[in-house]
């Protein structure tokens, strides 16, 4: 009975989502046709007693011709009483050539008179208004033998028409009254039957039935949702099966043991630019570096789960001294769990390839950071040389000729069609690491259309978000020729399908990478008492973090300055606070980056001599490389970590703070231009380009209370922790597993009935 009346409550509410609205709507359009029909209705009647008033002065002509010149005063009262026996004539009164009222009837308005046109020859008002109430008055000239004898006037009573308005009004309403309650009635009942017909068909659907049959559906075609209702639900059940005994849902054992089931052992290979270690030469010997790249971030732990073979090019001082005859290398170094195999470019080929049409080129294209592309033929046809080079890489290193193949940045876009033409039957994963512009900027390229052609030699193209994928479906629309299904995010081009989708990356959680227990040093307390120390701060100093490359993309000027500007609105701040920028040498042999590190230095030594504060500056530059556990012990130390990108795919540094933070405090300023402000909506989200908003968030982010801290950080925490690299890695190759199953069994499909089809055309 209580269900019952839950159910009837939820009814009646969503049935008066429908009603109010719609009453609401057609009360206003009722009240809006009102004025409408009393101006049409008067309109109608002044016209009626146009024509009545001319009708009755016709009739009255020749009598008057008659009586007039007589001066038959009774003949002519007699035939003005007998004409307004009619209800609706009021009065009538003849007036004389020299304006004056000759005769009237008793009825005739003092205050009328003999109506004189006004000078600008504009006629006279039909409607007067006087206190014997509303009137009409029409006016015609009386013909005699002899020319005009004088004017007849007719009045006529308007009173009816103000009756018959009201009527009108209230017929209108009471239409819109009954319209209202017959609609909305009428939406409710197909509203209900529509919502009964969803989840009938929904539930048809979690039973495992194939496609919803109409009755089942109530009349409600929910075709289009089929295929991601299906994808959500096998989602879930493989989630489901990950989630056996730990709270996590993605770790590398259970990434590793699901791929064995899903990918039958099938090997995978990552093609990239930057290789997971590189080997150096030092004072202590040859040494091994990670270098501070958010791709290798992300895929390394991948690689580490799945085993296989990634191929990068070796840019290290000791890195030939390493490899075996093939450039293979195991690594890890201490741990070994997959093959790096290093591919060796000239300085020449790297100039071009790399610096020149990679990051001259592509880089500043797709981040719109307004810094004008450079486009060469010369680094253009390096581009295809290298993009060449590593595909055949990828033939030499599969032992199948259908390996799985991640290709990795826009370094590759090539790489794809290249790979395609030498193995078909390869599953191809090709993910972008940055953004995707808009067809108006991409069109820049004078080669974006070998671009396009390369990227969709995948089996599957990746973006880090839904935006970035409706860039891409719209520039291959401008630009090529194809068949784009927009709703299933795929598109043909020559007989092969690519699957575009968003697949937002992330890292992997601590506790999934190693066990390392957190001691006194490591601990969040430690952290910020050895920062603070080896910084030459105070231990009650607040500390904001800056990770980054030092690069234009990532709004280091704009950071400075939002500084700047909130030590000017809070000058209590000043001694009281330090920003620790650490900004990683990046493609520095460019004359682009070059500026920029003159432009960040000299912008910080401005601000610090502006804001004196002895050792406590207020930014502190680093313009140096840290291994990866110096950055995590400066962002357990920070109170505050700065994101202030221009543009940016992702943007790892967001989800590495937050992870670090198992104390749940500290505070996330966040650029609205990251991937990471579509997921991370805890942070404060800030428009970088406005440096009175950063001012202001920096300022709130270091005196926000602890419990709003905690509040915020525990619910990133756990989007970052469930949703970490390992799912996006997963999502990934799940999917290609699923494209590699339809596509054996559609082989199989084209072999059985090869002998039939030929059968068929010998007959």
């Amino acid at each position: 009975m209580l269900l019952r009346k839950i159910l009837s409550l939820r009814l009646f509410r969503l049935s008066l989502r429908f009603i109010l609205p719609l009453a609401l709507a057609l009360g206003l359009f009722a009240f809006a046709v009102v004025p409408l029909v009393d101006s049409l209705t008067l309109h109608w009647f002044v016209k009626d007693l146009d024509i009545r008033s001319q009708s009755l002065a016709n009739a009255m002509q020749d009598p008057l011709a008659e009586y007039v010149p007589l001066n038959a005063r009774d003949r002519i009262l007699q035939l003005f009483d007998r004409a307004i026996r009619d209800e609706r004539l009021y009065a009538i009164a003849f007036c004389d050539n020299r304006g004056r009222v000759v005769y009237q009837t008793l009825t005739y308005p003092k205050a009328l008179g003999c109506r004189e046109a006004p000078p600008d020859g504009r006629p006279l008002p039909a409607q007067v208004n006087l206190a014997q109430g509303s009137l009409h008055v029409a006016e015609r000239t009386i013909e005699g033998d002899n020319g005009s004898l004088g004017r007849l006037i007719l009045v006529h009573d308007m009173s009816f028409i103000e009756h018959r308005s009201a009527e009108a009004r209230l017929y209108v309403l009471a239409l819109f009254g009954v319209l209202t309650m017959v609609i909305s009635l009428i939406s409710v009942v197909v509203a209900h039957l529509s919502w009964r017909g969803w989840i009938n068909a929904v539930k048809g659907m979690l039973r495992g039935e194939r496609t919803p049959n109409a009755a089942s559906a109530g009349q409600v075609d929910i075709q289009p949702l089929v295929g991601d209702l299906h994808a959500m639900l096998r989602e879930l059940n493989l989630e489901r099966r990950v989630l056996v005994d730990s709270p996590q849902l993605w770790t590398p054992d259970k990434l590793r043991s699901l791929l064995h089931d899903e990918l039958a052992g099938d090997e995978v290979l990552v093609v990239s630019n930057r290789e997971p270690y590189l080997h150096v030469h030092s004072e202590q010997g040859i040494t091994v570096h990670r270098p501070a790249s958010g791709l290798v971030t992300a895929v390394e732990p991948v690689m580490r789960a799945c085993s296989g073979t990634w191929i990068a090019h070796g840019s290290g001082s000791a890195d030939r001294e390493t490899v075996d005859r093939q450039d293979r290398v195991a690594v890890p170094p201490d741990k070994p769990s997959y093959t790096l195999r290093r591919i060796w470019l000239s300085k020449e080929e790297e100039a071009g390839y790399y610096y020149g049409f990679s990051n001259e080129g592509l880089w500043p294209l797709c981040h719109i950071a307004h810094v004008r592309p450079v486009f060469r033929s010369a680094d253009w046809e390096y581009y295809v040389a290298i993009n060449r080079r590593f595909a055949e890489a990828v033939v030499a290193e599969a032992r199948t000729d259908d390996p799985v193949v991640l290709v990795q940045d826009y370094h590759f876009a090539l790489v794809p069609r290249m790979v395609r033409e030498l193995l078909p039957k390869a599953t191809i994963i090709t993910f972008w690491h940055i953004p995707w512009p808009n067809p108006e900027s991409f069109g820049i390229c004078p080669w974006r259309a070998e671009i396009l052609e390369g990227l969709l030699g995948s089996t599957i193209l990746g973006f880090h978000t839904p935006f970035h994928c409706k860039n891409f479906l719209e520039t291959v629309d401008r630009y090529l020729e194809t068949r784009i299904e927009h709703e299933a995010s795929t598109i043909s081009y020559g007989g092969e399908l690519t699957q575009v989708a968003s697949y937002p990356i992330s890292i992997a959680w601590p506790d999934s990478v190693a066990d390392s227990p957190i001691d006194a040093v490591t601990s969040v307390a430690g952290c910020r008492r050895s920062v603070r120390d080896q910084c030459g701060l105070s231990h009650q100093q607040l500390v904001a973090i800056g990770i980054d490359r030092l690069d234009y993309t990532k709004g280091i000027i704009e950071r400075f300055e939002a500084i700047e500007r909130m030590l000017e609105l809070h000058p209590d701040m000043v001694g009281r606070f330090t920003l620790v920028q650490i900004a990683a040498p990046s493609r520095s042999s460019l004359e682009e980056y070059q500026s920029l590190e003159t432009r960040v230095r000299s912008l910080a030594a401005r601000i610090n001599e502006r804001f004196p504060a002895g050792a406590q500056s207020p930014i502190l530059l680093k313009i140096e490389q840290f291994d990866t556990s110096q950055v995590n012990r400066y962002y357990r130390a920070a109170d505050v970590c700065l994101v202030t990108s221009l543009h940016d795919g992702m943007n790892l540094v967001a989800k590495e703070f937050i992870a670090s933070r198992d104390d749940e405090l500290g505070v996330l300023v966040l650029s609205q231009f990251t991937g990471a402000a579509r997921e991370l909506h805890e942070a404060l989200i800030v428009n970088p380009y406005h440096i009175e908003q950063s001012a202001d968030a920096i300022y709130r982010a270091l005196v926000m209370p602890a419990a709003e801290q905690r509040d915020r950080m525990r619910s990133m925490r756990v989007l970052v922790r469930d949703f970490n690299v390992f799912r996006w890695a997963g999502h990934m190759l799940l999917d290609a597993a699923r494209l590699r199953r339809r596509e054996r069994i559609m082989t199989k499909i084209r072999a059985h009935s090869r002998p039939y089809l030929r059968r068929a055309a010998a007959s």
